[in-house]
């Protein structure tokens, strides 16, 4: 049995001309998603991989439309191939694990995508140690100057409390509770 799966990213989009190119090509049913690809919980999709069988394919227009990264590709393909399923992409012929030419391809993107991965991790690295050791701040600024923490430090050794501190610096309390001691 062949499954289709549609999906666009917002509400203002329509999966009807997906459907239509899955259905012509075979589909018997195509699940459908008005959801981002880069959310990760994605309902339709869940459902489309728990129907898969021994045998079934699953069939999407484009890869873009089923994944939002290399990573997810495998990910999903991997889930596909568990099943006993093989998928297909309308744009992308590669991209049929029925064929040998697919499972090399599909084995490249993922060397390739471990290899972006460590790469990514290294400079990410390297800069926040650049950043250090000028003496940059990481993360969020904070929300209360200098002068501004001494001040709210003094007025909670004073007795006052978090949240009464936390209104005279208009901020919330969780700030005033995690000033330094």
């Amino acid at each position: 049995m062949i499954y289709g799966y549609a999906r666009v990213s917002t509400t203002d989009q329509d999966t009807a001309a997906q459907v239509e190119q899955l259905t012509a090509a075979g589909a018997v049913k195509v699940f459908r998603e008005n959801i981002s690809g880069a959310t990760a919980d994605r309902p339709q999709l869940k459902k489309a991989l728990a129907a898969l069988d021994q045998g079934d394919v699953l069939l999407v227009t484009r890869i873009d439309r089923l994944a939002r990264s290399t990573r997810d590709l495998l990910n999903i393909v991997h889930d596909v191939k568990q099943a006993g399923a093989s998928f297909k992409s309308l744009a992308e012929p590669w991209a049929d694990t029925t064929s040998e030419l697919a499972e090399f391809m599909l084995t490249v993107l993922g060397a390739a995508a471990k290899l972006e991965r460590a790469t990514i991790l290294t400079r990410t690295a390297e800069g926040r140690a650049r950043a250090k050791a000028k003496g940059k701040s990481l993360g969020r600024p904070f929300k209360l100057t200098p002068t501004q923490q001494s001040e709210a430090r003094a007025m909670l050794d004073a007795g006052r409390g978090v949240c009464e501190v936390a209104e005279v610096f208009n901020v919330s309390h969780s700030t005033i509770s995690r000033l330094p001691a």
